[in-house]
């Protein structure tokens, strides 16, 4: 997947790569939170390359996710609100070596943790097909997840190389829509809200990209 973010930020992201950053951060939840099928990882992380990152490797420990900051772990960008709770501090950029400003004692700062966990999954619980892997705006277990990500991908051609928004709200559904592309063997083009505004506003950047990205599928709307 490729993305593009505020400030003329560009990331690639091979499928290895992702692969990888899943499972670091697969062995950082299981081996840091004892992530399982009965524990909840709240994601306080806008839609963002990073939020599908810790949400897939929720669903890799079998966890449930859900959207907000209340959970028996919280995924955040804003752990100073967060309190009396295990904390992930998340640092947007792609090159942030550490979140800006003061941590709170408990949380850990994923900009530098998550690299220190290694390449190769280790143990991990099994994960409970009738477990939730998400509950709201529906409840879907995690026999059910790639299903469902292939519906909320419907129109989608398999193959598909996709330019797709990532709103500033809304993560569950997002989410299910980036993984139908994936689990349709498609690639994205992933753009932040503001991002996707100016394409929208901008019709020769919007035809400019799609051909430099060889976009075949343009859903920004």
């Amino acid at each position: 997947m490729t993305w593009y973010g505020d400030g003329g930020e560009r990331v690639e992201l091979s499928a290895a790569v992702v692969e990888n950053w899943v499972t670091k951060t697969t062995n950082l939840l299981v081996e840091e939170f004892d992530a399982s099928s009965s524990c909840v990882i709240a994601i306080d992380v806008i839609p963002h390359w990073r939020s599908l990152v810790w949400s897939l490797a929720a669903w890799r420990t079998g966890a449930e996710v859900v959207e907000g900051d209340t959970g028996d772990v919280v995924v955040t960008t804003s752990p100073a609100t967060v309190s009396g709770r295990d904390v992930v501090a998340v640092a947007l950029p792609a090159l942030a070596r550490s979140l800006d400003g003061e941590l709170p004692a408990s949380a850990v700062d994923a900009a530098s943790a998550v690299m220190t966990y290694g390449d190769q999954l280790g143990w991990a619980p099994p994960v409970d097909p009738d477990a939730p892997a998400v509950t709201a705006p529906r409840r879907i277990t995690h026999g059910e997840i790639v299903a469902a990500a292939d519906d909320a991908a419907t129109g989608v051609p398999a193959g598909a190389r996709a330019l797709l928004e990532a709103p500033d709200a809304g993560l569950v559904p997002w989410l299910l829509r980036v993984v139908g592309v994936l689990v349709r063997d498609g690639s994205l083009v992933l753009a932040s809200a503001s991002v996707a505004a100016e394409l929208r506003a901008d019709p020769d950047r919007r035809a400019r990209l799609v051909a430099t990205e060889r976009v075949d599928t343009d859903l920004l709307g």
